[in-house]
């Protein structure tokens, strides 16, 4: 906050030292003080134990409240060498504040690409998986990965929802793998959501996982009691969807008398998030000669505890979670700084385990997608021939 009022400082003598009428001057710092009101506003809303609706209104008004000053901080920066001259006793550049001014207009025109139009436009992404030990009959599956929804974003606007069950429901795959974080805080945020997402329908079925989210753990509860409410309830609308929600759970896939197992982990959470996930209850038996795909949110897990184990035999598996935290740019995301492994297809050393991360459709915290689109992927595996 400090910062931005010195920001305001620098524009505001910017322009008063430009502009012929003192109308400038003054109107920028009237604009800049609302400004501050706006955020002090936003600050004081409450999160943990608010509605949905107000953590939404939440997390729209700081995302407008930055598409304003970070298109600021890039001006100022720019436009801040043209002052370098001075430390030479010359006349200031006038051009770098030109182009700062250019480049703040484009960043804001960005930032509300990415929250209008980016955040809602789905990318289906065709990936061919080679895998070992993959059954005679299972080579050529198609499975259809999403993660990330988030629903309650969305309120009561059941469109966008419905348009990614279309999506889903037309590519034609053998089954449907949904790898967490179906709500924010509160299971209540999938009600208007339950007839939409019953749509989805495969030959192999529908399988899911929980996420960090999907517990309840962002959320202020009266009593525990509550909060088993809240987690009894996710259970209930996911069956009632006609999902099946895979919690430390084995589920296999026959064609003829071959079988795949899809196994199905709790949220495996690296510091800060909770570990509920335990692979030794979902498949005892890890090192069999089974095909076997994983389902765990973060990917965090395969990095620690699955590539590179030899007492592991686990083909693929596959995550969501990092979102590429919703900002990606020729293939580069901050994700990165995080997560080693942030999106799309990974070996460990041998490349008998492989991993995949959808970065999903939803957004979080902020409501943009700045490049890393909203993702449905279509994993084809195919039988390794070595």
């Amino acid at each position: 906050m400090v910062v931005n009022v010195f920001v305001d400082y620098y524009i505001w003598r910017r322009i008063t030292a430009v502009a012929r009428r003192r109308f400038w001057g003054v109107a920028y710092a009237w604009s800049s003080l609302l400004c501050l009101l706006f955020l002090v506003v936003t600050i004081c809303l409450p999160r943990r134990s608010g509605s949905d609706s107000m953590l939404v209104c939440i997390m729209w008004m700081l995302y407008a409240y930055f598409s304003v000053y970070i298109p600021k901080y890039i001006f100022c920066l720019i436009s801040f060498i043209g002052y370098l001259p001075r430390l030479w006793r010359q006349k200031s550049w006038r051009l770098p504040a030109v182009i700062g001014a250019v480049a703040a207009v484009a960043v804001f025109g960005v930032m509300w690409w990415a929250a209008l139009i980016n955040r809602t436009s789905v990318q289906i992404k065709q990936v061919e998986v080679m895998v070992d030990n993959l059954p005679e009959r299972f080579d050529g599956y198609k499975i259809a990965q999403f993660s990330d929804f988030h629903v309650g974003t969305y309120g009561n606007d059941t469109t966008f929802v419905s348009e990614v069950v279309d999506k889903l429901n037309g590519l034609d795959v053998d089954a449907i793998m949904f790898t967490g974080d179906i709500v924010n805080r509160r299971t209540d945020e999938l009600l208007p959501f339950v007839g939409v997402l019953s749509r989805l329908d495969a030959p192999d079925g529908v399988y899911s996982i929980l996420g960090n989210h999907d517990y309840g753990d962002y959320c202020e509860w009266q009593s525990d009691e509550a909060k088993r409410a809240n987690m009894a309830l996710m259970n209930d609308l996911q069956r009632k969807m006609g999902w099946r929600l895979l919690n430390n759970e084995t589920e296999f896939i026959y064609r003829g008398g071959d079988s795949i197992a899809v196994v199905g982990v709790e949220n495996w959470g690296d510091p800060p998030f909770t570990v509920y996930g335990d692979l030794d209850k979902a498949y005892p038996c890890q090192s069999d000669s089974t095909f076997k795909l994983l389902l765990t949110h973060n990917p965090a897990h395969w990095v620690e505890k699955i590539a590179d184990n030899d007492t592991i035999n686990i083909g693929l598996s596959l995550s969501g979670h990092t979102h590429a935290m919703q900002m990606e740019v020729g293939g580069v995301s901050p994700a990165a700084w995080r997560y080693p492994t942030w999106g799309g297809l990974y070996n460990d050393s041998d490349g008998s385990h492989k991993l995949y991360v959808n970065i999903g459709l939803g957004t979080v915290a902020i409501p943009a997608r700045i490049g890393a689109t909203p993702e449905i992927t279509v994993l084809t595996l195919k039988k390794s021939h070595n």
